[in-house]
């Protein structure tokens, strides 16, 4: 089965298509979310663009986060806050996935399975609701932790 992160939409090609200007600041921090192996949040994100282009300031990172956002195309995701109220960005995947956060070493996990995409069908069928976003967390110990 494929990582969550070969899944992921291509930021720059869905704004280019809605008619994004895409500036030199913008594609760097679409690079980065769109190549990260762990979740970001937006200090991260911009002290990671920050070692490519010394001049780009925060303000820049959260109006880019919005309209991404806007867009619908990264989540926004409090994973447990285990670390406190911080907020963390992925691209948005072309398959829902559940985070599963280890609540002792705050390792996070993308899991996929067939059966929650059926669960998500069944929930349409059932209540008639039309499913756009899906966000789920499970908190408890990794492999590495377990007691």
């Amino acid at each position: 089965m494929p990582e969550s992160r070969d899944l992921r939409r291509p930021l720059e090609q869905e704004l280019i298509s809605r008619g994004v200007r895409m500036t030199h600041q913008r594609r760097l921090l679409i690079q980065i979310i769109q190549g990260a192996d762990s979740h970001l949040d937006a200090l991260a994100l911009w002290q990671r663009a920050r070692r490519q282009d010394p001049t780009l300031n925060k303000v820049t990172v959260y109006r880019t986060l919005a309209m991404l956002k806007k867009y619908g195309l990264v989540d926004e995701l409090d994973l447990m806050h285990l670390e406190g109220g911080r907020h963390y960005y992925e691209a948005r995947t072309t398959r829902d996935h559940i985070h599963l956060a280890c609540i002792k070493c705050g390792r996070i996990q993308e899991f996929e399975s067939s059966l929650f995409e059926k669960l998500k069908g069944q929930i349409e069928r059932e209540r008639r609701f039309s499913i756009k976003v899906v966000r789920v967390e499970a908190g408890g110990f990794c492999d590495r932790c377990k007691p």
